[in-house]
């Protein structure tokens, strides 16, 4: 095996248009104590990676390899893994290490971590041949699924399911979803399956359409009213003029979370209008592992089907421009790592 690997890093972060994501060959990495090393089969292409590329969010380190929806085959081992095999189908997501000491840490809270590790952030990511992890922070993957349909559900699902769960939605209850992409289309199945109602509020004609084929109630533009009031809303398009929108959507009581890293300004709240009622505005950030693991099980019971559209490793930055530009439903997945 060379010891060099493809790869696409982050140079300077721009405008997508402007080519920020660029290829590059790096040296294999090779895993430390309690880590492994991945063979990447197929990386998901997530929101947070354009927020990246874009300078939304700051780069941690120059270069750095995005890339956080990462399915793969372990092929090397470092010292003292304990409970993973070379050969193993395995998955790595958005939350690559916790301290494991602070207050957040031990109390179940390790999403709110004071000194936390990010995949394809703080290390780098998935956008390569081969990646390493720590074992501790690797999912196995439900069956049924093959390597480009199950990426999206390590990051899109799971960030949709503890934003549903943030979102304090009733059994049986209306729950309005604003925005309708990778992460959105996987969090409306699992809440129809639990017997909510499902409203989506999307701009995209084709993402409407998804929505109903999915099994959404109804599926109307941003700024429509919604057949009935909501008793819980997520909001996934990083756009925060919505946010007054979707609270006075809301029922007495309900609860709206904003499930995205990223956020534009949110306008000034009316409080009588908007919050009073006992509204409830709410932020998700990033996810446990118990979150991970109690979607991936229900993924397989509930079967969660992934919409995606595959593109080539080679074209990682045509991905990044077709997920700004909405070229797309559902998730886009990078595969062909080895053409």
């Amino acid at each position: 095996m060379a010891n060099v690997m493809r790869a696409w890093a982050v140079r300077s972060p721009g405008p997508i248009d402007s080519g920020p994501l660029v290829e590059v060959e790096r040296l294999i990495p090779e895993p430390g104590p309690g880590q492994v090393r991945l063979r990447v089969s197929a990386c998901g292409v997530c929101r947070t990676d354009l927020h990246l590329c874009e300078g939304d969010l700051a780069p941690r380190r120059p270069g750095v390899i995005p890339g956080h929806e990462i399915v793969g085959v372990v092929d090397a081992l470092g010292p003292d893994v304990d409970h993973l095999r070379e050969g193993e189908r395995v998955g790595a997501a958005w939350l690559a290490r916790t301290c494991g000491q602070c207050r957040f840490c031990r109390s179940g809270r390790e999403n709110l971590c004071l000194a936390p590790t990010f995949t394809g952030w703080d290390i780098d990511g998935g956008f390569a041949q081969y990646v390493v992890v720590d074992e501790d922070f690797v999912y196995h993957l439900p069956d049924g699924y093959d390597d480009p349909s199950v990426a999206p559900l390590l990051c899109a699902g799971i960030i949709g399911y503890r934003a549903l769960r943030r979102a304090d939605l009733p059994p049986g209850g209306r729950l309005g979803i604003y925005g309708f992409g990778g992460s959105a289309h996987l969090t409306a199945q699992v809440a129809i399956a639990e017997g909510a109602t499902v409203h989506v509020l999307t701009r995209s004609p084709a993402a409407r359409r998804l929505a109903l084929e999915l099994g959404a109630a109804s599926a109307g533009d941003t700024d429509d009213e919604p057949p009935e009031p909501l008793d819980a809303a997520i909001l996934f398009a990083p756009v925060g003029s919505i946010v007054p929108t979707a609270l006075r959507r809301l029922d007495r009581g309900g609860t709206l979370a904003v499930a995205g890293i990223y956020l534009s300004d949110v306008p000034s709240l009316d409080y009588q209008d908007d919050l009073f009622q006992e509204r409830t505005l709410r932020s998700v950030t990033a996810n446990t592992r118990e979150d991970g693991r109690e979607f991936l099980d229900l993924c397989a019971r509930a079967g969660i089907t992934t919409t995606i559209t595959p593109y080539p490793f080679a074209e990682a930055d045509r991905a990044l421009r077709d997920l700004f530009h909405e070229r797309f439903t559902g998730a886009a997945v990078l595969v062909g790592f080895d053409d």
